[in-house]
């Protein structure tokens, strides 16, 4: 029945019964952790939507401009949490509400003035820069504690890393999203295949940051 989901999607779907499985288990200092279920959950509906769509036909790109844009929001957010110099903090939080309304802008644009089934690739990209620069930064302050960590069990740590990948790898790739119908089946169906290998490894260190900070009980068996 929902064969026409890519592999992807189940990935997400992992990454968020992972994330509910220890919802309530989250320390307090890890409380951001709490809002990937909601946000997950979110990414699981568009994703069926959008694919359905694309399955029957029907235009999609435009599901996934409106919810690219929450996603970067949501995403440079979570990274503000992690950053413990309050200007940067203070510089990341006043940029995703500049972000906000001018890719909103953009997308609308598209959309309902231009009336043309294109991705907002511009946007995207500096929605793109604007992660990398976030991530690159926390692991700047990450990497100056003077404590010894173990970055295993950091889950800000799987997070920011599957961010910077995925973005610094998709930069480029989704630029040509609204080029893909002018170019052989072949190519597009590399660059499909490359997307499915960045979303799968982002929600697999999603799903390790959700499960890093679990202690397993050890048990012996007692002689009878």
């Amino acid at each position: 029945m929902l064969s026409f989901l890519p592999i992807y999607f189940y990935f997400i779907l992992i990454s968020f019964l992972a994330s509910i499985a220890v919802y309530f288990t989250f320390e307090k200092s890890h409380g951001y952790l709490k809002l990937f279920p909601p946000f997950l959950f979110s990414t699981l509906i568009v994703e069926t939507v959008a694919t359905y769509l694309g399955y029957t036909g029907r235009p999609n790109i435009w599901i996934y401009d409106f919810f690219s844009v929450i996603e970067f929001c949501f995403y440079l957010w979570i990274i503000s949490l992690f950053i413990t110099n309050n200007i940067v903090k203070k510089i990341m939080r006043t940029s995703i509400a500049v972000y906000a309304v001018v890719a909103n802008i953009n997308v609308i644009n598209i959309i309902f003035i231009q009336k043309l089934n294109l991705f907002h690739a511009v946007t995207y990209a500096l929605g793109c820069l604007l992660i990398v620069a976030a991530c690159v930064y926390y692991f700047f302050e990450l990497f100056k504690f003077t404590k010894s960590v173990n970055l295993l069990n950091i889950p800000a740590f799987w997070i920011c890393s599957g961010l910077l990948f995925f973005y610094c790898c998709g930069f480029p790739l989704y630029g040509f999203i609204n080029y893909l119908s002018g170019i052989s089946k072949l190519l597009v169906n590399n660059f499909s295949n490359i997307f499915t290998i960045l979303n799968i490894f982002l929600y697999t260190l999603f799903t390790i940051a959700f499960l890093c900070r679990l202690k397993v009980r050890k048990y012996t068996l007692s002689p009878s």
